[in-house]
């Protein structure tokens, strides 16, 4: 098995790669973006029959996918005991027998997302270890309180030390068409997060279609997102293939145009490992191998973690254990 250098599993995106500091809103460009619905569903329920892993590759693969986690816990009932157990399992995402097995050493999550007020349990957990603290924002989730408090919202996280920040839009904007107001809204998150990156949630269940999904993919680039994000976790439809494949392209459009790479990050109902391996395959296929490193990609999950551990051990031991083995604390 390839083991990763520790430049490909350094997780803060901007020691790696220089920000996309957004481009001046084309509007040309944006209504210009169409969305052939029948051939991206075609593209996207082929994949997981064309590609698939097995064995040492497929190991290597959920290492890689394990690495790209953003652990993540964002319930009402959060307490400081409960981040740091989460904590505990980021620094040690994986039984110390199992990585010996693997020859892996020092394999970590991505990043551990919280809410606002979670933020200082997850630093006092995480102290030294280098991963780094992503604070959802702007109205988690709905988006819809005074544009001034999410502003506010966004600067506190920062202030308390989130080095990520993960925001949501104001989707109706996307549903009016009403783009300069979405690009103006994007570039006030960015300017608030400072040096700390913004992951742009497009809430894309919620979006109507996929052309829309496409261009505010577009207008979150060009307001200076560094990553964009499908869903909050909260929505009835979160992230799918067919929304993945539609902004995995506008992010290689951005790219081709700009020479910026933006990352991307599904999150919601992605829990099984079968399931990483898929998006990881569809990445590599419409960005290439760059895009597959945690300052460029991201799941947010938290019951992924434990799915993947599990098929680490079969791998290594040649049997399925009981869930309980891989507990998230």
């Amino acid at each position: 098995m390839q083991t990763p250098t520790t430049d490909q599993t350094r997780q803060l995106p901007q020691l790696l790669e220089p920000r996309n500091p957004g481009i001046d809103l084309d509007l040309d460009w944006v209504r210009g973006l169409q969305a052939n619905t029948p051939a991206i569903g075609r593209r996207a329920q082929t994949l997981p029959g064309r590609r698939s892993v097995k064995k040492e590759v497929q190991a290597a693969w959920l290492c890689r996918a394990l690495s790209c986690i953003d652990l993540t816990t964002l319930s009402g009932d959060d307490t400081p005991g409960r981040v740091h157990r989460l904590c505990a399992k980021a620094r040690q995402p994986v039984r110390a027998d199992l990585l010996h097995a693997l020859g892996l050493h020092g394999l970590t999550v991505g990043a551990v997302c919280v809410y606002h007020d979670m933020i200082a349990p997850a630093l006092d957990a995480l102290q030294g270890s280098n991963i780094p603290i992503a604070a959802v924002s702007a109205g988690f989730p709905a988006g819809l309180s005074p544009f001034s408090l999410r502003v506010a919202e966004i600067e506190a996280s920062v202030a308390a030390g989130a080095s990520e920040i993960d925001i949501v839009i104001s989707r109706r904007h996307v549903l009016t068409g009403n783009w300069p107001a979405l690009y103006d809204e994007m570039r006030a998150f960015r300017r608030a997060c400072g040096n700390a990156h913004v992951k742009a949630i497009l809430a894309t269940g919620e979006l109507g279609s996929l052309r829309n999904v496409a261009r505010a993919s577009l207008i979150c680039m060009m307001g200076g997102a560094d990553f964009i994000k499908t869903s909050t976790g909260k929505e009835s439809v979160n992230a799918t293939l067919p929304v993945t494949l539609v902004m995995l392209r506008a992010i290689r459009d951005y790219h081709t145009r700009t020479g910026f790479r933006v990352g991307y990050k599904p999150a919601g109902g992605i829990s099984k490992a079968k399931d990483a391996l898929v998006y990881l395959a569809m990445i590599k296929e419409e960005l290439g191998d760059r895009w597959l490193r945690p300052d460029l990609f991201r799941f947010g999950a938290s019951s992924l973690l434990g799915d993947i551990e599990r098929q680490l051990e079969h791998y290594v031991t040649g049997t399925y254990s009981a869930g309980w083995r891989h507990a998230m604390g």
